[in-house]
């Protein structure tokens, strides 16, 4: 009898080890999410212009989270979980970043133009960095089909194709970095944007452009919500982008498969940034 019970002990043991051991495989599956998110890569979508012409809407970009050390802004959710920033690097002029908006929170993207101790202002469209300007080169227009998520913006000039397609044209410039590092941004023209006075980046803090000068609310202008970002903290700075990818030109419907594929806008995935 003794050993008849001991039988049924030794094959139910296994069976309860089973049933405890799933929620902690589950938690351990949920904080290796978490861990992954928060310390190596994540993803972010492009909601707006002010990157073009690098960046345009529909664009998803993979960030890489330990470039910038790391902080509560790396994490995927809104606690003050981490004290000040850990492992912290600076950024180089050129990088193009992901950070919280100071105000709101949200998620923006923005190049890096002034680090600590450059003196940045804007003149007549031009860059001047630390009393010099960056060189820009007149290159070919820059053109993008119009689409359910791509409208021409103010500055644009709008063209109708022969089969009735439209695209938007912007004039499109090379701007060059004292490194040697280079990048494209746009010119709508003249805009009181193009100006802006000479500021010192302070210790912490960053100077940000958008690609789009002539849309993109930035550095230059005071921080408030859903706008202009002034001189970035560097402990709100949540990653590098690092390449695209995915991007939709928006005209996939759920109900229509094939339409996810004729949207994907295969040329520009997999582009490094």
């Amino acid at each position: 009898m003794n050993e008849k019970a001991q039988a049924v002990t030794n094959t139910d043991a296994p069976t309860k080890r089973t049933w405890l051991s799933f929620p902690a495989f589950l938690v351990l599956v949920v904080l290796a999410a978490l861990a992954f998110r928060s310390f190596a890569f994540s993803l972010f979508s492009i909601p707006s212009e002010s990157m073009l012409p690098r960046l345009v809407i529909g664009d998803y970009l993979i960030a890489s989270k330990w470039d910038y050390g790391i902080s509560n802004a790396s994490l995927p959710f809104d606690l003050p979980l981490i004290p000040g920033r850990f492992f912290a690097e600076q950024p180089e002029r050129g990088d193009v970043v992901i950070f919280k908006h100071p105000i709101d929170g949200a998620d923006y993207v923005k190049r890096v133009i002034g680090l600590p101790g450059d003196v940045v202002e804007l003149d007549g469209g031009e860059v001047v960095l630390n009393g010099e300007r960056l060189p820009q080169e007149k290159l070919s227009d820059f053109v993008v089909p119009v689409s359910p998520n791509t409208r021409c913006a103010w500055g644009a000039e709008e063209e109708r194709l022969a089969d009735g397609h439209l695209q938007c044209r912007y004039t499109r410039l090379r701007e060059t970095l004292p490194s040697g590092r280079d990048y494209e941004v746009l010119d709508f023209g003249p805009t009181p944007q193009d100006s802006y006075d000479p500021v010192l980046v302070p210790e912490g803090m960053l100077f940000l452009l958008g690609d789009n000068r002539d849309n993109s609310q930035d550095s230059r202008f005071p921080p408030e919500a859903q706008g202009g970002i002034g001189l970035l903290s560097q402990g709100l700075l949540v990653g590098r982008a690092r390449r695209v990818l995915f991007s939709t030109d928006g005209g996939a419907e759920w109900l229509k498969p094939w339409t996810w594929f004729t949207a994907a806008r295969g040329e520009r995935m997999g582009n490094a940034l």
